[in-house]
């Protein structure tokens, strides 16, 4: 039936929340995303013709675009309803191209919150395509495209195949490699952080401990001995008591990258898992839009915080608050990351719905209300026998303003204790000295970056925009130039020196120091194409042309520059470096010469081979062929050592015999295995390839088997290729090579081979991928 007015958007989720604003004359589709895009595998970009994309509709959007061209026919008029970014516009854009959609009867409407409000306001003030925002999306996909098929084949030739490279990512990957070096390059340095204790009373007379720093560190053991001898017979006074009032003041409401950052720290998400949940809030009209560097908020959103705060605490915990947007290049949308009505203070939905959510309404919330209010004490302790001073600092809240909502994280390792209230002092106090403690503490190397603080660096840096902080973090770890991962901590000894009683104890002791969890580690490929890319294409991987290219991209969404000449400019530079690294620079393997092999006197490397690092004993030009051996993945080549690089060597071995077969054990490209009649048996994790036993290497081969016997449901003689199995997310039927869900109405174990087949007909097939499933296209 025919409709008198269409609305296309572009996801099913946002398409259902929308229908129930709009009236029986509505009828409201989903585009799925982009229907038109430039083909996979070619560049698609005509650079002889002013770098004109050529795009094309996917196999799996035929359909689709069909379906809508049927039903834009039919309507009156055709809103185009995308999303408010670039994104968007290059959508609504595409739509009308491929569509065929008649200017008169085409509107464009945009909204930054899915609420009835909202929507009906839209509708009643369309717009135009704005083709400079379409420019600028085309700029950015083109500019990718260009660096991506350009410097890829390089990184084939010169360091091994099937890498890839792209422009923002690269400069991602840089700033993880040079951490990494700033962490491995770190010499730490030892000082003794000296602390007293007190006895004094509190204001009821209680006795009651009073904590104090000594202002300066001493580099050495002596200089803390020296000291605490000076403490033994030492008076000491209350010099100065200095009371200061202070206060806190609220973080701005979320912005994508402060949004990613606290959902991380707090709730411990990543980025990319942040920015899903958001979009699902977004879609079902819970939040603005959540992809902006807007902290902008809209008079209704100030007012509704208001009459929230008020009922909640009171007018005294009330503090209208405009913040401005610092970020220059702020475009993406009008308005910060907030709950669409502020007096929903919780909404339904998953357990990670929920709790995002209660973060945005919390923070909201906060940026509206009053500051903190302080009073700080420090106490500065006079010492009779030295010129040194101890530091008592206390602190106490008279009114917790927005701290009784909301207080943000922040990324520091080691942070402070909280300061508690001081005990009663007066100047000239005696103070009764209970001990003192000098413990040797050591300078901390940089932090390696989590998803959260690599995305405050980019924005720092001015890298990349909103809409491209989680897809860049997601594709250097897909293309395995970083890993997120834990590592655990290291031993080492301390000493403290305490001074009690007028005696000095002097004792060693052990701490764990240097655990990391979910850090960014870039890998040996990562390091090494980050290495070869610095070295030939500076200009690409320099943080201020990066930043710059994302201004020019903010010029031409204001219309103020030409998408073409901005990739022209970039191009001629660009394209003649890559001619000339391609023809006369040498191959990078990161290699790196570790010493010699005492048995055989060859020398040892380690470096980047085919399938990924490598130890490599001997020469190639020797009379004898080299020996190699695949590195751990706990091992990197820039820090391996020659004795492990050795051990490596004694792989493979064999652990011993089973069912009249040797277990070899060896180490591979997917990490250590043992090899029994023809099969691949994967080791555990904490199991070392080099002191596996029989006994383990043989029950790691029968438990396998006993999972791979539980994990075939049904096969049929008839169709020998077609399996029912059991997965890690349910059963599911496996043909050539291929896999598909099996609706969970239906029992796998009672489906006949002709039940299985119409599934196979009937549903989207999905393939095998490193960590899970994706579809095919």
């Amino acid at each position: 039936m025919a409709q008198k007015n269409l609305v296309i958007v572009e996801s099913p989720a946002k398409a259902k929340t929308i229908e129930k604003f709009l009236g029986k004359d509505y009828h409201v589709l989903s585009s799925f995303g982009h229907i038109r895009d430039l083909k996979e595998r070619d560049i698609s970009i005509d650079i002889a013709h002013n770098y004109a994309p050529e795009y094309v509709i996917p196999d799996d959007k035929k359909k689709l675009v069909s379906e809508l061209k049927k039903a834009a026919k039919t309507a009156e008029t055709v809103w185009l309803a995308s999303d408010e970014d670039r994104e968007g516009e290059a959508i609504a854009w595409h739509l009308a191209e491929t569509l065929d959609l008649k200017k008169a009867n085409t509107k464009r409407i945009v909204f930054h919150e899915i609420t009835k409000t909202a929507i009906q306001k839209a509708i009643e003030n369309p717009r135009d395509i704005d083709f400079n925002l379409v420019d600028a999306q085309q700029a950015r996909r083109v500019l990718d495209r260009i660096v991506g098929y350009e410097l890829s084949p390089v990184l084939w030739k010169k360091i091994k195949p099937a890498l890839s490279a792209g422009r923002v990512q690269s400069v991602a990957v840089r700033l993880i490699v040079e951490r990494e070096r700033e962490i491995q390059n770190f010499a730490t340095e030892a000082a003794y952080r000296v602390v007293a204790t007190f006895l004094v009373t509190d204001k009821d007379g209680k006795p009651v401990e009073l904590k104090a720093e000594l202002k300066n560190r001493f580099k050495t053991k002596k200089e803390a001995l020296d000291f605490l001898e000076k403490c033994k017979n030492a008076e000491f006074s209350i010099e100065n008591i200095e009371t200061k009032p202070a206060k806190k003041s609220p973080a701005p409401p979320f912005t994508t990258s402060t949004l990613q950052q606290e959902a991380s720290r707090k709730l411990g998400f990543s980025v990319s898992q942040t920015m899903r949940v958001a979009q699902t809030l977004y879609e079902a009209g819970k939040i603005t839009y959540m992809r902006t560097d807007s902290v902008n908020l809209s008079d209704l959103a100030l007012n509704t915080s208001k009459d929230e705060i008020i009922s909640m605490a009171g007018q005294k915990y009330w503090q209208r608050r405009q913040y401005q947007t610092k970020s220059k290049g702020a475009q993406e949308a009008h308005e910060a990351i907030r709950p669409t009505y502020v007096n929903q203070h919780e909404t339904d939905g998953t357990a990670q719905e929920r709790r995002l959510y209660e973060l945005i309404w919390k923070r909201t919330i906060a940026s509206q209300m009053a500051d903190a209010e302080l009073e700080k004490t420090t106490a500065t302790i006079n010492i009779s026998t030295s010129s040194e001073k101890f530091i008592a600092v206390g602190e106490v809240l008279k009114f917790d303003g927005f701290l009784r909502v909301y207080l943000e994280s922040t990324d520091d390792e080691n942070e402070q204790e909280d300061e508690k209230m001081l005990p009663p002092l007066n100047v000239k106090d005696v103070l009764n000295m209970k001990d003192i403690t000098a413990q040797e503490r050591f300078s901390q190397k940089p932090p390696r970056y989590t998803e959260a603080s690599l995305v405050r660096k980019m924005e720092e840096l001015g890298i990349g925009r909103p809409s491209t902080y989680a897809p860049t973090i997601s594709t250097i770890q897909n293309r395995e130039y970083v890993e997120k991962g834990d590592r655990e901590g290291e031993q080492r000894n301390y000493n403290i020196l305490i001074l009690k009683n007028k005696k000095i104890s002097d004792e060693t002791k052990a701490e764990t120091f240097g655990t990391e969890k979910s850090k960014l580690f870039p890998t040996d490929v990562g390091s090494v194409v980050n290495d070869f890319l610095n070295e030939n294409f500076p200009s690409v991987l320099n943080y201020d042309f990066t930043a710059n290219v994302e201004k020019e991209f903010d010029l031409v969404a204001e219309g103020k520059e030409r998408w073409e000449k901005s990739i022209d400019n970039f191009y001629k530079e660009f394209h003649p470096i890559v001619e000339n690294t391609m023809q006369n620079s040498e191959r990078k393997t990161g290699e790196r010469e570790l010493g010699t092999d005492p048995k055989t006197g060859k020398p040892v490397f380690v470096k980047i081979g085919r399938y990924g690092p490598l130890a490599q004993l001997g020469h190639v030009d020797d009379d004898n062929k080299p020996t190699f051996a695949s590195l751990r993945k706990d091992q990197s080549i820039e820090t391996i050592s020659l004795e492990e690089a050795l051990e490596l060597f004694k792989l493979p071995r064999v652990s011993g015999n089973f069912e009249g077969k040797p277990m070899k054990v060896a180490v591979g490209r997917f990490g250590p295995y043992i090899q029994h009649d023809s099969k691949f048996y994967s080791l555990p994790k904490g199991i070392d390839p080099l002191a596996v036993t029989e006994a383990e290497s043989i029950e790691i081969i029968q438990n396998k088997r006993i999972s791979d016997a539980n994990k075939v449901i049904k096969s049929f003689v008839e169709e020998p290729e077609l399996q029912i199995l059991n997965g890690r997310f349910g059963a599911y039927i496996a043909y050539k090579g291929s896999n598909y869900k099996i609706p969970k109405t239906t029992v796998p174990a009672d489906m006949t081979l002709e039940d299985a087949m119409k599934i196979v007909s009937s549903t989207p097939a999905t393939e095998k991928k490193k960590g899970g499933f994706k579809k095919k296209k």
